[in-house]
């Protein structure tokens, strides 16, 4: 049995919520700026080469790169061989965001109840997802959320007899209707099976995966290519101006299902589609 502080816990949450709101992950910001090459229109051309400045001077001048610095997202495997001590796992997390949000000079845009809408002043609470793994080690990704995409994210309940057409015109549809509210060019996470509340989660890891790394399955590394295409053919381009860029690419995530349902979701990135990971 390894035992772990969470004090340990607590500084690398309030490192990783810094990192990921200053520095695109090195893939994403390739893969933006292939996207730069790869836009047709002058307009969206020039738009690109706002976006590429903006990830440099955020980089030069060690601030955040989007306004919206989210809504902390933590992920945190943990090993069934670690033992936590020093106090509350969960308290220690928001202990790391709010010390990173506040160190950080981040936004705070946190309220703590959805309907008197009173901020929180420090970010937290957090959304916190945990997975027990094998092992003896935790890994942590922070993914902060901007709710110019969040807002934009729905989810369908389906039925088995839906053809694999019906959910890419479904998926292609809640990018046509977001337009560019999202702040185009985007990421797309996709969640299909689970049930309700798993399908959501699973699109918002997908948004977590590496935009260079593909569904390892080809059927759905097929579907991904597939949307991605389709998405792009609806001409929205970088923030809305017109273009052929207006997704970078298409994550899904499937899991298993009921026989009497078949979920899909749809989680919407902007193209500071963050995430900074850590392993203890």
């Amino acid at each position: 049995m390894r035992e772990i502080d969470v004090s340990v816990i607590e500084k690398t949450v309030s490192e990783l919520c810094i990192k990921a709101n200053l520095l695109l992950p090195p893939d994403m910001e390739d893969c933006i700026c292939g996207g730069a090459k790869a836009e047709k229109s002058p307009v969206g051309r020039a738009v690109f080469d706002d976006i590429i400045e903006n990830i440099r001077v955020a980089k030069e001048e060690n601030i955040p790169i989007c306004q919206d610095c989210g809504m902390a997202v933590v992920f945190i495997d943990i090993g069934q061989e670690v033992h936590f001590t020093g106090g509350s796992l969960r308290e220690a997390i928001d202990r790391g965001v709010a010390d990173g949000y506040t160190k950080g000079r981040l936004r705070c845009s946190v309220v703590g109840d959805p309907l008197r809408r009173v901020n929180t002043g420090d970010n937290t609470p957090a959304v916190v997802h945990t997975r027990i793994v094998e092992g003896d080690g935790v890994h942590i990704t922070v993914a902060p959320k901007g709710f110019g995409s969040e807002n934009m994210s729905q989810l369908k309940m389906m039925t088995p007899s839906v053809t694999v057409d019906e959910i890419a015109d479904w998926v292609v549809s809640v990018v046509s209707t977001a337009g560019s509210n999202p702040c185009p060019p985007i990421v797309i996470g996709v969640g299909i099976g689970g049930d309700f509340e798993k399908c959501a989660y699973l699109a918002k890891k997908a948004l977590c995966r590496p935009v260079s790394q593909r569904n390892p399955d080809p059927w759905y590394e097929e579907l991904e290519a597939r949307l991605l295409s389709q998405i792009n053919r609806l001409g929205i381009g970088p923030q809305g101006f017109g273009g052929t860029q207006t997704c970078l690419a298409v994550n899904i995530e499937q899991a298993p299902t009921h026989i009497a349902g078949l979920p899909v979701s749809v989680n919407v990135g902007c193209h500071v589609t963050r995430h900074a990971e850590a392993e203890i």
